[in-house]
């Protein structure tokens, strides 16, 4: 198995680190990150200039880009044989519910997935116990489980792994996404010339967080995994806008 790893954290990441030595073993193992944080970078793709590659001394790459800028140049460029998968992470905070919009470990997954591969996203939620091994170890379970994983080019699976030892994972629970409350304020500062400045104030609470969603699941010591995918249609609302459409084009158009 040829897998790529990536993630957003950049690739110094503690996360990212961890994630290539629990897989050591099970395949040929490339990394190429972001050459720093881009937490919240979502799928932003570099169009505005060429990128820069290095190349380190423990073999990771680094791209002076996006997750997803990493993700594109590796399958599409850096390298002559194909992948079979894309894992990233570990990131070093939850995505959860709505964060996956914003985030840039759930975007580099999304990428492999753009490009025809099966993807992982995977992140800790993190308590400040830092148990990187306890997600590098669900990565590997789900790699190389007895029964294989199949589900298809097209899925993603958003995995997030509670921050405690692996003796007190609780099990598996297939999850959907959650949702957050709204946010909280923007907190104003002053720079040192006097210009006023703003932090972007903290993610809301799970705000739709019962039983079957990833935000119960890491409460009770579960490992969340959900399969999400990249179709933004609101299926349920095309029958109603197509009746709408049609008395407009009736009544307005004609």
């Amino acid at each position: 198995m040829r897998i790529l790893l990536s993630n957003d954290d950049g690739v110094h990441s503690p996360g990212l680190q961890a994630l290539y030595e629990g897989l050591s073993g099970i395949g040929d193992l490339q990394v190429v990150a972001p050459d720093r944080d881009h937490s919240g970078a979502s799928n932003a793709l570099t169009l505005n200039r060429p990128l820069t590659v290095e190349t380190h001394p423990n073999g990771f790459r680094s791209v002076d880009g996006t997750p997803t800028d990493c993700v594109h140049l590796a399958v599409n460029g850096l390298f002559e044989q194909p992948f079979d998968r894309v894992v990233s992470g570990i990131n070093t905070h939850a995505n959860l519910g709505d964060d996956i919009i914003y985030s840039g470990t759930v975007a580099a997954a999304t990428e492999g997935r753009n490009l025809g591969l099966p993807a992982i996203a995977v992140s800790l939620v993190n308590e400040g116990r830092f148990h990187y091994e306890t997600a590098a170890r669900v990565v590997r379970i789900l790699l190389e489980g007895k029964k294989p994983l199949v589900l298809g080019p097209r899925c993603i699976l958003n995995v997030n792994v509670p921050d405690v030892p692996w003796e007190r994972i609780a099990g598996f629970r297939v999850t959907r996404l959650g949702h957050r409350d709204r946010a909280e304020g923007a907190i104003p500062m002053t720079c040192p010339r006097g210009k006023e400045r703003y932090w972007i104030g903290a993610a809301g609470k799970g705000s739709d967080a019962g039983p079957g969603t990833d935000f119960h699941a890491v409460r009770e010591n579960y490992v969340s995994i959900t399969p999400v995918h990249v179709d933004m249609t609101r299926h349920e609302a095309l029958s109603p806008l197509r009746d709408w459409v049609e008395e407009v084009n009736a009544g307005e158009v004609r």
